[in-house]
This record gives C-alpha cells, sequence and structure tokens, in this order.
C-alpha cells in the first residue's frame, strides 16, 4: 500500500529524576551530599532507509513514545541514559511541526537523520546542588520533560522528470516503455492510482529517474479527482515532461488540456509552472493527430515532440531530449530557508517566559519556562519548596500579580497546582 502522508505524535523521554541521597560511613563524620543525576531520556530520530518507498509503517503508528532516562541513586551513581529510538523513513520525506507549520527538516539525501524530538535532561541529585552557604542541601530535581510534538510526516518522490497530463493520455504505457516499471494499463481512467518510479537509460546511457503521477483534471490543485494528493511529488522534479493525447480520443480538444494542467500545476505552486517542460504529443498512430498536432503548434511555442507509446515510436527521442535538459538544469532547494523550524526566533519567549490570565477567581499561569519549572521540583522538602518559590520570584510572578491586582488568599494555579497568593 503507498502511504505518502501521515500526521503522528511523538513524545520523547523524561529525563530521570535525580536522587536526594546522604553519606553515611563509620568514621566519615559530616559526609555530605551523596545524590546522584538522573539519566537522558530518548530522543526521537527520523533516519533515511533507502530500502522503504511509502509511509505505511507510521501509518499504524499514530503516537511514538520515547523511554524515561533511568533515576539517579546513591553513592553519586548517575542514571543510565535512554537509547534513541530510530524511525526509518524513506527518501524524500518532509517533517512539518503542525502547531508552528514550520518545517523541522527535508530528509533528500542517502543516511540523512534529525532529531525531531529531544528527550530531557536527568534532573540533577542533590550533590550537584551543594554550596558553600548550603553543604547538605536536602532535595533534587525530577528529570526535564522530553518534548511532545505533533508532526505531519510527507513523502516527496525524488525524480528528476515527472509525468502529468489528463487521466488515459498514456502516461503509465510511457514509462512501461522506458523503464522496468510496471504500472497497471487498463482503458479506463485513474488506473494509476499511486506514483510508480522507473529508472530510464537513453542511447549515451544517461540515466534519470521517471515518475508517472496519478492523471490530473480541472480542479487537482484543489482536491478533485486525485490531484492535491499527487502534485506535490512533482515539487521535486527537475523538468516536467507533459503527455498531450493528440488525437482528442476522449472528446477533448488537445489545447484545452494542455491550458487545464497548466493552470493546475500553477494555482498549486508557482515553482512548478517555472520548470522546464517537454510537450510530448502522444497517439499519432491515430489519424486525426497529425491535423490536431499542427493546429496545436499554431498555439503553442514549446518545443513538441510527437510519438506513438504503444507503438514504441518517438521514445528514443524524447529520452535524450530529456538527457540534455537535465544536464542543463540545476537542482533547486524544495523549501525556503526561513520556512525551517532553526529559524524561528526565540527572544520573544526570553522576554516573556509566562502569561497570567483570570478564569473565575484563579489567577492562571501558563508558561514554557513556569511549566517545566514545576514538573522538575519535588515537593517532598521544605527545601525544595522554597527553591521553587525563589525561582518564581526572580521570574518576576510576584511583582505581575501585584501589577494584577491580585488579592491576598487569592488562588494562582500553575498546571494542576493551586496555592495561595500572598502579598
Amino acid at each position: 500500500m503507498f502511504i505518502d502522508e501521515v500526521n503522528i505524535e511523538v513524545r520523547a523521554g523524561d529525563g530521570g529524576d535525580g536522587c536526594t541521597a546522604f553519606r553515611r560511613e563509620k568514621y566519615i563524620p559530616m559526609g555530605g551530599p551523596f545524590g546522584g543525576n538522573g539519566g537522558h531520556g530518548s530522543n526521537i530520530i527520523f533516519k533515511v532507509d533507502e530500502g522503504l518507498r511509502t509511509l505505511l509503517d507510521l501509518r499504524y503508528n499514530k503516537i511514538i513514545k520515547g523511554k524515561k532516562g533511568a533515576n539517579g541513586e546513591g553513592k553519586n551513581c548517575n542514571g543510565k541514559a535512554s537509547d534513541d529510538i530510530i524511525i526509518k523513513v524513506p527518501q524524500g520525506t518532509v517533517i512539518t511541526d503542525t502547531d508552528t507549520n514550520l518545517i523541522i527538516a527535508d530528509l533528500k539525501e542517502k543516511d540523512d537523520e534529525v532529531v525531531v524530538a529531544v528527550g530531557g535532561r536527568g534532573g540533577r541529585g542533590n550533590t550537584a546542588f551543594k554550596t558553600q552557604s548550603n553543604p547538605a542541601p536536602n532535595f533534587s530535581e525530577r528529570g526535564e520533560p522530553g518534548e511532545n510534538k505533533f508532526l505531519k510526516v510527507e513523502l516527496k518522490l525524488l525524480a528528476d522528470v515527472g509525468l502529468v497530463g489528463l487521466p488515459s493520455v498514456g502516461k503509465s504505457t510511457i514509462i512501461s516503455m522506458v523503464s522496468k516499471s510496471k504500472p497497471k494499463i487498463a482503458a479506463y481512467h485513474f488506473t494509476t492510482l499511486t506514483p510508480n518510479l522507473g529508472v530510464c537509460n537513453d542511447r549515451q546511457n544517461r540515466s534519470f529517474v521517471m515518475a508517472d503521477l496519478p492523471g490530473l483534471i480541472k480542479g487537482a490543485s484543489q482536491g478533485e479527482g486525485l490531484g492535491d494528493r499527487f502534485l506535490k511529488h512533482i515539487e521535486r522534479t527537475k523538468v516536467i515532461a507533459h503527455i498531450i493525447d493528440m488525437s482528442g480520443s476522449e472528446g477533448r480538444n488537445p489545447y484545452e488540456d494542455y491550458i487545464t494542467i497548466n493552470n493546475e500545476l500553477e494555482s498549486f505552486s508557482e515553482k512548478l509552472i517555472k520548470k522546464p517542460q517537454l510537450i510530448i504529443a502522444n497517439k499519432m498512430d491515430i489519424e486525426e493527430s497529425k491535423e490536431n498536432l499542427n493546429k496545436f503548434k499554431e498555439k503553442v511555442s514549446h518545443e513538441i515532440i510527437p510519438i506513438s507509446a504503444i507503438n514504441n515510436e518517438g521514445l528514443e527521442v524524447v529520452l535524450e531530449r530529456l538527457a540534455d535538459m537535465l544536464e542543463k538544469v540545476e537542482a533547486e532547494p524544495l523549501y525556503e530557508d526561513d520556512q525551517f523550524e532553526g529559524h524561528v526566533l526565540y527572544k520573544f519567549q526570553k522576554e516573556t517566559p509566562y502569561t497570567i490570565e483570570k478564569e473565575g477567581n484563579v489567577w492562571v499561569v501558563k508558561g514554557e519556562q513556569v511549566e517545566k519549572l514545576f514538573r522538575m521540583t519535588k515537593f517532598n522538602t521544605d527545601e525544595s519548596i522554597q527553591r521553587f518559590t525563589k525561582k518564581l520570584m526572580k521570574m518576576g510572578l510576584d511583582n505581575k500579580l501585584e501589577e494584577l491586582k491580585a488579592q491576598e488568599g487569592d488562588i494562582v494555579r500553575i498546571l494542576d497546582f493551586e496555592f495561595e497568593y500572598k502579598d
């Protein structure tokens, strides 16, 4: 089954908890803190596997979870880091964060890999908090939560040439004649339901990859037929081979077919209509084709190569011309730099690490830094609670609540934790 798009959730592993322990051994008075740090949680990594051709495995694995790092132990023993979770995907896979609509990675090269969700660091044991003023801290941290993301994973085929055209113009016949690809061929529309790839060689033994895409119709870029699902596979191609049924055997006008397809390409992406295009006039073995070709040439200035795919006539010329065009075309990046996640500016987040909203009689505090501090705090000792309170004060939370006219005794909530506000 050909699956080229899935939506999944990834949850990297949480860090292991730090340990609160003290050294108590005979003849070693004032042994001090002895708790180790927790281990790092699993990262979630996507890696290219050249043997894969579909995202079928991800369709049945909608939530990918990392493992928590091991907890720290006494005697300053640090917890073991969890192994990373590696997900194999085909070449040409694009990973997008659906919350930000920014692209995490475009995995188009052999052995490309990317960390899509970072595991949490291990919480620090009480040994790490030892200071001159507090030589025996009685608290430690929980592990940092791993990243949680919702992703769209798309496969955009890697091909040099994309065959486009309306249904039943002969695309599948062409690729079956010029490569070892064996697509389904039949006398009805939408015989091709999934893209087919074939490796082609011309008479000079120049090799390139050709993609036969399901037939397009008017409105394909807006979802009619199978178009919007497969138009994305043309985005990576360097050259478009536009197949026209020059016989008009389907009762259509060849020139109108040509305009329809180009309109759909442009509507989907302006980059598509700007790609080098070779027009292939197919079904020239039918009587009406020559007259239609002459009329077509009067309206179109692009290069046109007449062929009869069913009789294997003119295909060698097509292969040579496509190989010539490919030698002159440089590969262009599929995305602009500002579409990638690495270009997000975090300055604003640092200036405002939290937001405060009033819901009824409760002040609700939200923000990545505040929530992470809450999750990593163990509320089992007075020292730990005091540390949590001091951290909030350093973030200016008390001053902000005072500005908002919070009254003593008001309830303040962070995630599921509630406490009373005091002046």
